[in-house]
């Protein structure tokens, strides 16, 4: 055994060099601060995507196109899908819950009927919106397609 061989127990050296510990340390002085500015005072925070002053990136890159607060987005169910579910499960009522319940939606989705494919069922629905052909293929069947 030489020196060569040494090495330190296992959990007395630290992976981070500690700062603010006096000149000896090579991190004390400033403690990685740098001289001066409101970055080297303590209580300093900065927004997010500050730049120093600069003009930050997100203000720099030109803004494209046009989101309306108000749209109502909604997810859009197909006849084949409901077709599909009456032939395989036998529902011939559907609304919110069984939406939810069958994995199409998730409890907050806001729901739209879509025209899609081939009615063959008779079905009642209950949705927020429907298209013109799929209320049309719903009624001439003899289901019923409420508004909730």
């Amino acid at each position: 055994m030489d020196l060569t061989n040494l090495t330190p127990a296992e959990g007395s050296i630290k992976a981070c060099k500690r700062i603010g510990r006096g000149q000896g340390s090579g991190r004390g002085g400033t403690s990685t601060r740098g001289h001066k500015g409101a970055g080297s005072r303590s209580g300093y925070s900065h927004k997010r995507g500050f730049e120093g002053g600069q003009m930050p990136l997100y203000r720099r890159v030109p803004k494209g196109g046009f989101k309306n607060i108000n749209r109502v987005e909604y997810t859009g169910i197909n006849l084949d899908v409901l077709q599909h579910l009456a032939e395989t499960k036998g529902i011939t009522t559907f609304d919110h819950v069984t939406f939810v319940n069958n994995g199409l939606i998730s409890k907050n989705d806001i729901v739209k009927i879509l025209g899609r494919g081939k009615l063959t069922a008779k079905i009642d629905i209950q949705a927020h919106a429907f298209t013109a052909t799929a209320q049309k293929a719903i009624e001439e069947l003899g289901g019923v397609a409420s508004k909730i």
